[in-house]
């Protein structure tokens, strides 16, 4: 069931590792939309920008690349997390920034959880 609802833009938040590959292009992928905010992050203390206390709570709706950032994430931020929507999107560390076939997995995934195209 899709979750947009009255509250739009949904502010979606995307989290990889190290916030260079697969994170960033989620990002740019949902950023033009007008029904969503993106914002990315990693979970790693050396991503490019580690996902912050800050990201959480701005966040409506958290999209994980892989079950262990989803993880890491309950791991870190247990009290912030417990109300938050998670969608693990399982897609494999084996994609460049902005491949092309990487940000069509990330439109379709997104845009069927979010109910957007």
């Amino acid at each position: 069931m899709p979750i947009v609802n009255n509250t739009l833009p949904i502010k979606a938040l995307f989290v990889c590792s190290r916030n260079q590959w697969r994170s960033p292009t989620a990002e740019q992928v949902w950023r033009r939309h007008p029904q969503v905010q993106a914002r990315s992050g990693g979970t790693s203390p050396n991503a490019r920008h580690p996902v912050s206390a800050d990201d959480l709570n701005w966040a409506d709706v958290i999209f994980v690349m892989e079950e262990k950032h989803k993880s890491r994430l309950q791991a870190s931020y247990r009290n912030l997390m417990s109300n938050k929507t998670v969608y693990v999107l399982d897609i494999p560390d084996e994609y460049k920034y902005m491949d092309p076939e990487l940000m069509e997995i990330v439109r379709e995934a997104v845009g069927g959880i979010l109910g957007l195209d």
